[in-house]
């Protein structure tokens, strides 16, 4: 298997709007794609319809061989997804959200103590491992999500604004989590931090009004400009749909 991501043709409709217009491309193992785009480019509805939250008008979307449309189960297998906001149950703690996901990702007795203890480490998250969700701040929040996502060490991450609220340090932790995880993995990062491409991605695709308009290293899509800001403002005009 060349690709673990492989899409082909991905389209969604919402009534008269197009929000992703046939979207084709690939990420194997070992990349780190940074998927970028302006408010309203369809970034967000992309990465739900790859990870089975949105069913596509049109086109396919496979995980590890797995169609995520016909194979749900299978593709999500292979899959770990953080979500923008990473929506999560505000009256667990850390610990027990973490346990309950783990019991349904098939960890049980010492096995799932001992990935509990190595998440909570890996996150930095033993401060308010029994606190309340709800009272967390938004930065120990996205760790708490972000942990969810990498729990059952899957071949795939797709990760919508990974290091949104966290502190300039929390930020640096997550990109070299990011790059020790990328050799053995196929990882989509969403991100509006130009400077997130530059340091953890080894590709990048922007995408406008739900179509590829530029796709290759960020040395390649940073060109004559003089940096990611000035190609990406050169891509885009910054109007749009649905994100």
């Amino acid at each position: 298997m060349s690709a673990l991501i492989e899409v082909d043709g991905l389209r969604k409709e919402f009534g008269s709007l197009c929000a992703v217009d046939d979207l084709s491309f690939s990420v194997p193992r070992g990349e780190v794609l940074g998927f970028l785009g302006p408010n309203g480019a369809g970034k967000s509805t992309t990465m739900k319809m790859l990870t089975g939250f949105l069913a596509p008008t049109a086109g396919t979307a496979s995980i590890c061989g797995a169609d995520i449309t016909r194979q749900p189960i299978v593709a999500k297998a292979h899959l770990g997804y953080l979500p923008e906001g990473a929506p999560l149950y505000p009256e667990m703690t850390p610990a027990t959200l973490l346990s309950f996901i783990a019991g349904v990702r098939g960890y049980t007795g010492e096995k799932k103590t001992q990935r509990l203890a190595e998440l909570a480490a890996l996150m930095h998250l033993e401060p308010v491992w029994k606190q309340p969700i709800e009272t967390l701040s938004k930065g120990f929040k996205r760790r708490v999500g972000l942990a969810q996502a990498i729990l059952h060490d899957p071949d795939v991450l797709i990760l919508d604004e990974p290091t949104d609220g966290l502190d300039p340090n929390q930020k640096h932790e997550v990109r070299q989590l990011v790059q020790t995880m990328a050799e053995q993995k196929a990882i989509i990062v969403s991100t509006h931090i130009l400077e997130e491409v530059d340091a953890v991605c080894t590709r990048a695709m922007v995408i406008h009004r739900g179509k590829i308009v530029a796709d290759g290293t960020p040395a390649e899509l940073r060109g004559e400009h003089a940096n990611l800001d000035a190609a990406f403002r050169a891509l885009t005009d910054g109007k749009g749909g649905v994100s």
